[in-house]
């Protein structure tokens, strides 16, 4: 790879970092090529884009963004490096978890989503258990449609139970 082609990928992975408001870094090392073409196909069926890249062109790379401080990443920066890129914070930590449930691999190295920097392998399963920007809309919608239901439910059934007592003292007076 020539110096320019090298400066055009490093601006390309800028882009494509810079552009989403997901990264994950996960050590997929030591998978054969039948389970990485698997995990590739999980990723793509899972709208999460799956990338083994160089560690050095990465650094760079993420250097290159501005606004946003990757430091704390670069320690986890060594042996091999895949970036998972999506929209969806918890969507690469379910899909890490749900595949090496039959592999060994991929290991979580670190993962930033939304400003924030998660470093370790140990933080897979909180990541996993974060809800995503439409699981928590959703709650909120749930959660405020909740008390209007429960009016109505009481107004309709408490209609009911009057409209029986009314018709029942109608009943006993023309009696």
């Amino acid at each position: 790879m020539t110096r320019e082609e090298k400066n055009k990928f490093i601006d390309e992975l800028a882009v494509q970092i810079s552009s989403g408001s997901v990264l994950y870094l996960a050590d997929t090392s030591e998978l054969n090529a039948e389970n990485t073409n698997k995990l590739r196909r999980t990723c793509f069926k899972s709208n999460i884009k799956l990338q083994v890249v160089k560690n050095a062109l990465l650094k760079k790379a993420l250097e290159r963004i501005e606004g946003v401080d990757y430091s704390e990443m670069y320690d986890v920066l060594h042996g091999s490096t895949s970036i998972m890129l999506t929209e969806v914070g918890n969507a690469p930590a379910k899909l890490i978890k749900e595949f090496r449930k039959k592999h060994d691999k991929p290991v979580l190295k670190g993962a930033f989503i939304d400003s924030a920097i998660f470093i370790g392998d140990d933080k897979l399963e909180m990541l996993a258990a974060l809800k995503s920007r439409e699981e928590l809309i959703g709650d909120i919608i749930g959660l405020l449609q909740s008390p209007a239901k429960n009016v109505i439910s009481a107004l309709k059934s408490g209609g009911g139970t009057i409209a029986g007592l009314v018709k029942t003292l109608q009943e006993r007076a023309s009696a």
